[in-house]
C-alpha cells in the first residue's frame, strides 16, 4: 500500500496526544533511537512519541490506523536483528514505552508481579527481590532493556535451562492492538483453557501485531543456597558429557551451564576491565556451571564439589575453580556477559543466534568451522552460549589485520554457510534474537509456504492497515 509522509498537521495531531513535552523532533534527540547496536541499521523518523499511558497508546495507534502511519514500537533498543529500528524512508513514527515503566503490582503469596511494558528487566528483578522472590531472565542488558521487548522477542538468557524463557515466564498480557483497541488479558491464572491463547500470538511477535504495554510475570522463591563454578576442557564434546553429568547429579537445581572457547576468554581478559583468567593455565573450553537449591548454602556447595570430583575423576575437567564469594560469582559471570562486547576491538565479528538439538551441539560446531574457515581463512570463531538449552551465539571476528568493512561485506555469504548448517541437524537460525530486518528474507525461504502464509493471515487480520512496525518479521502486499 501507499505510505503517505508525515505532514506536519499530521505529526502535530500526534504531538497533542501525549503533550510536547513528551515528543522528540530535533534530529540529534532522535539520533540515538534511529540505530540498531551493532551499527547494522540505521534509520530515519521525523518524530518520537513518549506515550505515559495505554490510553494514550490506543490513541497513537487509532490516529495512525485512521491515517496510514507507520508505527514503530521501541523499549530499551537494545534489539541485534534491526526489529526496533525505524526504515530508512522517514515516514515511521518511533513509539517509545520509556514513561510506562511501572511496577504496577507483587504478589508474593500468588508469586506473579505486574509490569508496565517500559518497565526495565532489573527494575522487575529488584521489585521480586524485594519480596524474597525471584523474576529469573538475565540478560547483559538487563539494565536497559524493557519487559515488553523482552517478551516482544521471547527473550531467554541465562537461565532458561531451569525456567525457560519469556514465553514460560508470562502469566497474561495487556495489548494495545493496531486499531487502538486494547486486550486486557492480565490474567493471573496458571491454568485458563478458554479457546485460543491469545497471548502466545504477541509474544515473539516483534510488535508487528500491537504494543504490549503490560504484563503479569511469575515469580519463584528465592534460591537458599547458590554456587558458581569454571572448570576448563578440552573439547565440547567433554563439555556435553560433563553437562549430562550435572544434570544427572543436580537435577532442577543445574540452574546455567555455559559454553566458552578459550579465544572468548583472550578477548573477555584483553578488553574488560576487571576481568582475569581463573584457571591457572590455559585450556580450549571452559564451563561456567551455576548451581541454585532451595535449601541451603551448604547443599549447593557439596552439590557442585561432588559435580566438579566427578568431572576430574572421570577426565572431562581438567581444572576447576569454585566461587568463595558473592562477588567471585559475579566476576565468573561478567566474564560469560562480557564475551560480545569483547569481540568489537578486535574488529569486525559476523554474529549467529542458533539453536540445534543439545546432543548435537559438538557436530554442527565442526562442521560449521571447518566450512568457514574454508571460506574464510584465518577468521577467529568464537562460538558460546547456553549448552544447556542448545542456544550457541556462533560469532566469527575478522581474521587478523583484515579489512573491517570487507570482511563484514561476507556476512550473507558466511550465513550461507551456517544456517544450512544449523537446519540440517534439526535447529533454528534465530534462538532468541528474534527476525527483525536481519532473518526476515531468510524466513521466507527457510519456513514453509504454509506456515508463511498462515504468519501473513495473522499479521493481515490483526493489522489491516499494515502500521504495526512494518518490513519487520514478515512481509505482505
Amino acid at each position: 500500500m501507499d505510505i503517505p509522509g508525515p505532514r506536519p498537521e499530521l505529526l502535530d495531531r500526534f504531538a497533542a496526544i501525549v503533550g510536547a513535552n513528551h515528543v522528540l523532533r530535533d534530529p540529534n534527540d532522535l539520533a540515538p533511537h534511529l540505530v540498531e547496536g551493532r551499527g547494522l541499521y540505521r534509520g530515519a523518523s521525523p518524530m518520537l512519541l513518549k506515550p505515559g499511558s495505554t490510553q494514550e497508546v490506543s490513541a497513537i495507534l487509532k490516529l495512525a490506523s485512521e491515517t496510514g502511519t507507520p508505527i514503530v514500537p521501541q523499549t530499551g533498543n537494545t534489539g541485534l536483528v534491526g526489529g526496533q529500528t525505524p526504515r530508512a524512508e522517514g515516514t515511521d513514527l518511533i513509539l517509545s514505552l520509556e514513561r510506562m515503566n511501572r511496577i504496577r503490582d507483587v504478589d508474593p503469596v500468588a508469586n506473579v508481579l505486574v509490569a508496565d511494558g517500559g518497565a526495565i528487566l532489573a527494575d522487575v528483578q529488584k521489585a521480586a527481590e524485594a519480596v524474597d522472590r525471584l523474576f529469573p531472565l538475565s540478560l547483559g542488558s538487563e539494565g536497559s532493556c524493557r519487559i515488553g521487548g523482552n517478551l516482544s522477542t521471547n527473550a531467554g538468557g541465562t537461565a532458561v535451562l531451569a525456567y525457560g524463557n519469556m514465553r514460560q515466564l508470562c502469566l497474561g498480557l495487556e495489548v494495545v492492538l493496531p486499531t487502538g483497541e486494547i486486550w486486557d488479558g492480565l490474567r493471573r491464572l496458571k491454568k485458563d483453557n478458554t479457546g485460543y491463547d491469545l497471548r502466545d500470538l504477541f509474544i515473539g511477535a516483534e510488535g508487528t501485531l500491537g504494543v504490549i504495554t503490560g504484563a503479569v510475570l511469575k515469580l519463584f522463591p528465592q534460591p537458599r543456597g547458590h554456587q558458581v563454578a569454571m572448570a576448563g576442557v578440552n573439547s565440547p564434546e567433554d563439555a556435553l558429557q560433563l553437562l549430562e553429568t550435572a544434570s544427572t547429579l543436580c537435577g532442577t537445581s543445574l540452574t546455567g551451564f555455559e559454553l566458552m572457547p578459550r579465544i572468548g576468554i583472550e578477548f573477555s581478559v584483553r578488553h574488560t576491565e576487571g576481568v582475569r583468567d581463573p584457571l591457572s593455565d590455559p585450556h580450549p573450553w571452559y564451563v561456567l556451571i551455576d548451581i541454585s537449591t532451595s535449601d541451603s548454602a551448604e547443599t549447593a556447595e557439596r552439590m557442585i564439589q561432588t559435580l566438579l570430583e566427578a568431572g576430574l575423576d572421570s577426565g572431562l575437567i581438567r581444572d576447576a575453580v569454585i566461587a568463595s564469594s558473592v562477588a567471585q560469582q559475579k566476576a565468573l559471570w561478567h566474564m560469560r556477559e562480557s564475551l560480545s562486547d569483547a569481540q568489537k576491538p578486535e574488529g569486525g565479528s559476523i554474529k549467529h543466534d542458533v539453536s540445534v538439538p543439545v546432543s548435537k551441539i559438538p557436530a554442527f560446531m565442526a562442521e560449521a568451522d571447518k566450512a568457514v574457515l574454508e571460506a574464510v581463512p584465518g577468521a577467529r570463531i568464537c562460538a558460546f552460549g547456553h549448552l544447556g538449552d542448545g542456544n550457541i551465539h556462533y560469532n566469527i571476528s575478522q581474521p587478523v589485520g583484515a579489512d573491517k568493512a570487507d570482511f563484514l561485506a561476507k556476512w550473507r555469504m558466511i550465513n550461507d554457510i551456517v544456517h544450512p548448517i544449523v537446519l540440517a541437524a534439526g535447529g533454528s537460525i534465530s534462538a532468541e534474537h528474534g527476525i527483525g530486518q536481519l532473518k526476515r528474507d531468510e524466513l521466507a525461504h527457510i519456513r514453509s509456504p504454509i506456515e508463511m502464509d498462515l504468519m501473513r493471515r495473522i499479521k493481515m487480520a490483526f493489522d489491516p492497515a499494515g502500521i504495526m512496525n512494518p518490513g519487520k518479521v514478515v512481509s505482505v502486499p
